[in-house]
């Protein structure tokens, strides 16, 4: 088992970063699922409705959209590794409090300073695995990475639920902080990349030295021959960087508002935001009430219901891998847009997919078009991710993803609400699951405007990407720390 994931990552120096990275990202995911589990139990014993659970958790992705930016900052000018296990101590530290709330207030604030801890999530892991991963190899391995949230959700669900039933909900809220406590320990031994070298070596017996500044230690990562770079398909393209937006400055000094500005002057950045944000848009509206739906809708347990959304979260996963490896063997046959050109399509075909899974009354028909739907829904989060890194300098990753983030929060945050709005308020008439149906069919529109969005990305990928390489090789700091990498 050991050697088929290092062969899949391509070492086991990669199989080490990439378990990191996904167990950061897993453990958000099983703080949600703690939530929602433990949400009757908080609801009696602190006299609260349904709002003021929903609140829990918005309160958290809130904060954490406030405090993405300067997280942002601090991820493209200190050492990222000890930022992450700095910020895992605060997290762990946290889910203690939590556990120990008498009041509702007090376990509120304590939620608002957890999601301010997790805003250095996005931006540190995005940077990170730019640096340790070369472009060609980012999509797939970012798919594991995302994976890692899906893992998390789900051991949240079955550990938090059974301790909290055996023990209580404080339990299930604090064993969440001992594999916060260990991940600290490993997080502070996993070396920082150099930024902008070459990082680690496919064949994961070398290693990645701690940068010096000079990023002499790097060595270049093997690259299979027979599958070109993203940057070498460009300039097979013959675009060319855009003179007026190439930067000759140290990105990590740059200040904070020009550095947003410029990163939301990149076209395709503006475009994939977008795009992304909107399909998680939905996909929260369906985190949210799809269980209730489901249940209600075919008359289902709610045993059977969760099995029912078990299968559906395979459909995810294959999703993410799907997503991961077909952009790559777009790559290898010389098309440059895969990473964009795979996400436009998963989220045209989307809708189509899940409007039958919708209307059939028969769960057994409607399994196979929510599974795939679903799987089609994951397909563009790797590629995408991967892409935003491609068409922006790396001395400003953490930046650009600190935007990405916050836009991201405050959709997720809103999505629940709009998605209760439609379906009490507006298709109120139509009954219970008739308004949600109701308001998941008007919802699968703006997926169809992300793929819009997604296909004008693939005029604006190529030049971009011309244009950060550039930037790259014409920052100061990039030409300290050794030769420019694919952007």
């Amino acid at each position: 088992m050991t050697r088929r994931a290092e062969r899949a990552v391509g070492g086991r120096d990669r199989l080490r970063v990439v378990l990191l990275l996904s167990l950061v990202i897993a453990l958000d995911g099983a703080d949600k699922a703690t939530v929602s589990v433990n949400a009757g139990s908080l609801e009696q014993l602190f006299g609260i409705g349904h709002t003021r659970i929903g609140l829990l958790v918005s309160v958290t992705s809130l904060a954490g959209a406030a405090a993405t930016l300067p997280a942002g900052v601090l991820t493209d000018r200190v050492t990222r590794t000890r930022l992450l296990a700095f910020s895992m101590i605060l997290w762990s530290a946290a889910m203690i409090a939590a556990s120990a709330a008498t009041t509702y207030g007090f376990l509120l604030a304590s939620r608002a300073a957890l999601g301010v801890v997790t805003a250095t999530a996005g931006p540190t892991v995005a940077s990170l695995v730019g640096d340790f991963f070369p472009a060609r190899e980012r999509a797939h391995l970012y798919g594991y990475i995302l994976a890692g949230e899906l893992f998390g959700t789900g051991i949240g669900y079955v550990v938090s639920a059974n301790l909290s039933q055996l023990l209580s909900w404080r339990v299930s809220f604090a064993w969440l902080a001992l594999p916060g406590i260990l991940l600290v320990w490993l997080l502070n031994r996993l070396p920082e990349p150099p930024r902008g070298g070459p990082g680690l070596p496919a064949s994961g017996g070398q290693g990645v030295a701690r940068s010096t500044g000079t990023g002499e230690n790097a060595e270049e990562p093997a690259a299979d021959e027979h599958q070109p770079s993203v940057q070498e398909v460009v300039d097979a393209s013959r675009s060319e960087p855009r003179p007026d937006r190439v930067l000759h400055e140290d990105l990590r000094r740059m200040p904070a508002w020009r550095a947003f500005r410029y990163v939301l002057g990149i076209r395709t950045v503006v475009l994939v935001i977008t795009a992304s944000a909107l399909g998680y848009f939905f996909f929260a509206g369906v985190r949210s009430f799809g269980l209730f739906y489901i249940t209600h809708r075919y008359g289902l347990s709610k045993s059977t219901a969760s099995a029912f959304v078990t299968l559906i979260g395979v459909g995810v996963l294959a999703g993410l891998m799907a997503g991961s490896r077909l952009p790559d063997l777009a790559l290898r046959r010389g098309h440059a847009g895969g990473r964009i050109l795979v996400p436009a399509v998963a989220l045209l075909v989307v809708g189509p997919v899940f409007v039958p899974g919708l209307l059939v009354s028969s769960p057994l028909l409607a399994l196979p078009f929510l599974t795939v739907g679903a799987g089609l829904l994951a397909v563009p989060n790797p590629p995408l991710d991967a892409a935003r890194l491609d068409v922006v300098p790396p001395g400003l990753w953490g930046r650009s993803e600190a935007a990405r983030t916050l836009v991201r929060a405050g959709v997720e945050s809103s999505s629940p609400l709009l998605f209760g709005l439609l379906a009490s308020q507006v298709f109120g008439g139509l009954g219970r699951t008739g308004g949600l149906e109701a308001a998941f069919l008007v919802c699968l529109v703006p997926l169809a405007a992300a793929g819009l969005l997604t296909l004008v990305a693939l005029r604006t990928y190529p030049r971009d990407v011309a244009t950060a390489r550039a930037s790259s090789r014409a920052s100061p700091a990039d030409r300290r720390e050794g030769p420019a990498r694919e952007p």
